[in-house]
């Protein structure tokens, strides 16, 4: 196994044992995007962040 095959499994148990965490980042990277295009974007950015949760959801189980 490579060192990128244990950073994966090491991701993937992380994120199935932490969907809140997830979410959490998702957030956090939207609002960075938001306040970087100064609110510009705003609606774009929701929908990526809408769609990422989903992703993430159901690859992980999340909430």
């Amino acid at each position: 196994m490579g060192i990128f095959d244990s950073a994966k499994d090491k991701a993937s148990e992380f994120a199935q044992d932490n969907p809140d965490k997830l979410d959490q980042g998702v957030e956090k990277a939207g609002d960075f995007a938001d306040d970087k295009t100064g609110g510009q974007r705003a609606d774009q950015i929701d929908k990526g962040q809408d769609f990422a949760n989903e992703k993430l959801d159901g690859a992980f189980g999340g909430e």
